[in-house]
C-alpha cells in the first residue's frame, strides 16, 4: 500500500519545484523528503523524479500518482473533517496564514479566547501576502488563510477553495496635522494629484489600489517612498515625509502629530476574506475559528 505521507511529500516537491523548498513547506530535512520519495519509488516499482540542471521533476509516473493521489488526499482529508463534525469536538491542530493588519486586528485578539474555550484545538500563526495564503490554502500548507480584496482589484481563488467574508474595512488618508488636507472633512483622489505618497511595493494589492483610486484623474499617484509596513507609513508621515494611505484594521493609533482624512470617490474599502479547502467544510475546528473571525 502507498505510504501516504510520501504521497504528500512528492506532491510537495511538484509544488514547490525542489526537494529543498519542499521540505521547508512541510518542516522536514530534504533527507526525510528525499527518502520518502525513494520509498515511494520502491513501492511502485516505477521512476517518479527526474534531475534537471540543478532541480528535479515529475516522470511521466510521478504526474500520475500525483493528479491521482491528490484527489485520494483531498477525500482523506474530507472523511477526517467529517469524523471530526460527528464527534463534534473542536480539536487538533490549524495552521493559520493571514496579512500584517490581519494578524494584529482579527488574529491576535481571538486566539487567547479560542484557546480558552477550545483547550484540545492548538494553532500555529504564519503572517504572509494574500497571494501566497491562497497558495497555502489550496496546496495543503495551511488550513484557514485571510486575505483582504480592494474594491475591483481581484485575487484569484481556485475553485477548491471556499471563501468566507469575515469583515469589512476603510483605509483613511493619514497626514501630518500641519498638513493644508488635515483641515479637509474629506478628499478626493483629484485633490492629491499632486501630493507624494508613502506606498507599499509595486505589485502589492495595497498598491493596486492606490493606483486604481487615480482613474479618471488623468493622473497616476506619485510614489515618494515606499515601504512594506503601514506602521512605517504613519513614522513617515509623522517626519512630514509625504502621505499614506491606511487602512483602519489593525492600524496603530493615529494622534499627535497624523490626522486620518477619510476619503470618498471612491471610498477605499475592502473586503476580508477567510479561506479553506472545500474538503474541510465539516471541521469543527476550522468553523469554530472562521465563525469568531467574523464576530
Amino acid at each position: 500500500m502507498l505510504d501516504l505521507i510520501s504521497l504528500a511529500s512528492l506532491r510537495a516537491v511538484d509544488t514547490h519545484g525542489s526537494v529543498v523548498a519542499a521540505a521547508d513547506a512541510l518542516g522536514f530535512t530534504p533527507s526525510a523528503v528525499s527518502q520518502q520519495v525513494k520509498r515511494l519509488e520502491r513501492q511502485t516499482g516505477v521512476p517518479l523524479l527526474e534531475r534537471v540542471g540543478r532541480g528535479v521533476m515529475l516522470t511521466r509516473h510521478g504526474r500520475h500518482l500525483v493528479d491521482s493521489g491528490g484527489r485520494l488526499l483531498a477525500d482523506l482529508e474530507q472523511i477526517e473533517a467529517g469524523l471530526h463534525q460527528q464527534s463534534g469536538q473542536v480539536a487538533g491542530h490549524l495552521r493559520l496564514a493571514a496579512f500584517s493588519t490581519a494578524m494584529r486586528g482579527l488574529v491576535a485578539p481571538i486566539v487567547r479566547d479560542l484557546r480558552a474555550d477550545h483547550p484540545d484545538l492548538t494553532l500555529t500563526l504564519s503572517e504572509r501576502e494574500p497571494w501566497d495564503t491562497v497558495d497555502l490554502v489550496a496546496t495543503g500548507q495551511v488550513e484557514v488563510g485571510l486575505v483582504h480584496s480592494w474594491g475591483d482589484v481581484p485575487i484569484v481563488v481556485p475553485d477548491h477553495v471556499a471563501r468566507t467574508s469575515v469583515a469589512h474595512d476603510v483605509a483613511d488618508v493619514i497626514v501630518h496635522r500641519e498638513h493644508p488636507l488635515a483641515r479637509r472633512d474629506r478628499v478626493r483622489p483629484h485633490d492629491l494629484v499632486d501630493e507624494g505618497w508613502i506606498a507599499t511595493p509595486d505589485g502589492t494589492i495595497c498598491r493596486q489600489w492606490l493606483t486604481r483610486m487615480y482613474d479618471g484623474t488623468g493622473r497616476l499617484p506619485r510614489i515618494a517612498h515606499v515601504s512594506m509596513e503601514f506602521d512605517s507609513h504613519l513614522a513617515l508621515v509623522r517626519a512630514g515625509l509625504g502621505i499614506a494611505l491606511v487602512p483602519r484594521l489593525g492600524r496603530s493609533p493615529v494622534d499627535g502629530d497624523l490626522v486620518a482624512v477619510p476619503a470618498h470617490d471612491p471610498v477605499p474599502t475592502r473586503d476580508i476574506v477567510a479561506l479553506h479547502r472545500r474538503t474541510m467544510a465539516d471541521s469543527p475546528a476550522v468553523q469554530a475559528v472562521i465563525e469568531r473571525l467574523a464576530r
